[in-house]
């Protein structure tokens, strides 16, 4: 093999080590950003307070903020700018803590003697596999039709 071969071959292994690495930050990234979005649709709202919580960090879980409440009356639109800008730059191999910290949320996702539990959380958290496979067949079409 020429020098010129091994060079071409060494690029073209580059180029793929570095394609490979960008699909798996994409998945990692757009599965995060799905399993979120899967939760916050499982905030029961009454306000919207407690799903306009929701925080994210790759440094640590947001804290639940004791005496975190709405005001009677006012409507929380939801917002997830932050979390997303939290999602978009995180890299391969850090930990993304999504939390939400009105001080009633985790009555509301375990329950109370009022009221069930919603399980916003957990049932998010348990379709992890399947967005991820999911996310995985999007980019992989994606890749092939290139």
């Amino acid at each position: 093999m020429s020098v010129v071969e091994n060079r071409n071959f060494a690029s073209s292994v580059d180029d793929w080590v570095k394609e490979t690495e960008q699909r798996m930050l994409a998945v990692f990234r757009e599965s995060t950003q799905r399993v979120t979005s899967t939760a916050a649709n499982g905030v029961p709202v009454d306000t919207g307070f407690a799903r306009a919580s929701v925080q994210a960090s790759t440094e640590a879980m947001p804290p639940i903020v004791d005496g975190k409440k709405g005001e009677e009356g006012k409507v929380y639109p939801a917002s997830f700018g932050q979390v997303s800008a939290v999602i978009a730059n995180a890299q391969l191999g850090q930990t993304i803590y999504v939390g939400w910290t009105a001080s009633y949320v985790l009555p509301l996702e375990h329950g109370h003697s009022k009221q069930a539990p919603a399980g916003f959380v957990r049932l998010a958290a348990a379709q992890w596999p399947r967005i991820v496979a999911e996310v995985t067949v999007e980019a992989k079409a994606r890749a092939a039709g290139r």
